[in-house]
């Protein structure tokens, strides 16, 4: 089996690496602080092909594969989270979906348009009430004639004051349950049609996050997606799709973390000497290389599953856990050099889900497992050695 990328993705990976480089990193921070979404970074992905990258090429995408889709995630979410999301959900949640469930006329009328960066898509399945429960929704679609009236509102919407269209999931029969749903194309300038943003989330701080209101909203019947009583289905495969996409941008806020984890090992010196040489620092470095491998390569045998058997759904969640282990190994803070960590090492702390525990609490739980992975250590403990001298041989040992 060949690991190696092919030139192409290679091509791929370099031209959103250097798009992140020099126009991404350098002043996302400032939007971040500011709580604002900037409406460039999505232009400038649109421009690039980025926003239909893995859309075959008649409809207007580039025509990659699944690894290029992964590789463009992971570059992404390296700069910042909430441009992998624009990709998870512009990308992965709609523009698939339609590809996979639209007929010919809403592929020319939505997807091309999508792929080409001319219009964006957001996804509509979370309410106030009903997250993971799905089928605890209140949004509903009643059938008039050759139309739908739908009515309802979706909660923590990402691009909803930004996209064009939205690929909404409403009851057509409540008393069916999930069997009941259908799903709908809705455009922003449908009348009824309402959006607002989200402020004052604790991440993602740079993405547009908000809600979208349907009052009395009529939608052909032509911009049902699949047939009706299919929703519940769709949303699945939708989520499926956002899961791979999700999974490769956790190895590039993996890959974030080991950067400036290594970084930060050569600026910072302790008892003359940078704290990268010592053996503690060496040992953490290692795991999250090891966890970042690990990640991407089962990213990299979905994305291959993917694009051989278009049917058969990778799940990767594993690698989505990987982020918080790493942030908890990364070279904590010696002194009160950590009180003054750089923007964008915040940045990352606040990324990644369930933050690691603060510097000096995981400092002295690192030091106790060391104490305890001890051979000499433990073997002079268990010989009765006095308190006094065995605080000074876990001294030494370190």
């Amino acid at each position: 089996m060949d690991f190696a990328l092919t030139e192409e993705h290679r091509q791929v990976q370099k031209m959103v690496r250097d798009f992140a480089a020099k126009e991404v990193i350098p002043s996302v921070g400032e939007w971040d602080r500011k709580q604002e979404f900037n409406p460039n970074y999505l232009t400038r992905m649109g421009e690039l092909g980025l926003l239909g990258i893995s859309i075959p090429v008649r409809y207007g995408g580039q025509g990659f594969d699944y690894i290029s889709l992964g590789l463009v995630c992971e570059e992404l979410e390296r700069a910042d989270t909430h441009l992998r999301v624009v990709m998870s959900v512009h990308h992965g949640l709609n523009s698939q979906a339609v590809l996979q469930w639209g007929n010919e006329d809403q592929k020319q009328r939505f997807l091309v348009p999508q792929a080409r960066g001319e219009k964006y898509a957001a996804f509509g399945l979370t309410e106030p009430n009903a997250g993971s429960d799905v089928a605890a929704m209140l949004s509903t679609a009643r059938k008039v004639g050759d139309k739908y009236i739908l009515n309802g509102e979706k909660m923590w919407i990402s691009l909803a004051s930004r996209a064009h269209h939205f690929l909404v999931i409403a009851k057509t029969d409540p008393s069916k349950g999930h069997e009941g749903m259908s799903a709908f194309l809705v455009t922003r300038d449908m009348p009824g049609v309402t959006t607002g943003d989200i402020h004052g989330k604790l991440g993602v701080r740079a993405g547009s996050t908000g809600w979208i209101k349907m009052e009395e909203v009529e939608v052909p019947v032509e911009n049902r997606l699949g047939e009706e009583g299919e929703g519940f289905k769709i949303a699945m495969s939708c989520l499926d799709n956002g899961r791979f996409t999700v999974a490769t941008g956790a190895v590039g806020l993996i890959r974030a973390c080991l950067e400036e984890s290594i970084k930060y090992a050569h600026e910072r010196s302790t008892f003359g000497n940078p704290i990268g040489k010592h053996q503690l620092i060496k040992q953490k470095i290692a795991l999250m290389q090891q966890w970042y491998d690990a990640a991407f390569l089962l990213c990299a045998k979905v994305g291959v599953r993917q694009g051989r058997l278009d049917e058969e759904r990778g799940h990767p969640q594993h690698p989505r856990d990987r982020p918080r282990q790493v942030v908890r190994h990364r070279p904590q803070r010696a002194g009160r050099a950590g009180s003054r960590p750089t923007a964008r090492r915040i940045r990352l702390q606040r990324r990644v889900p369930g933050r690691a525990l603060p510097a000096q609490q995981q400092g002295r739980g690192d030091l106790r497992r060391h104490e305890r992975d001890s051979p000499d250590y433990a073997g002079r403990l268990r010989a009765g050695l006095p308190q006094g001298q065995a605080a000074a041989l876990r001294d030494a040992c370190l």
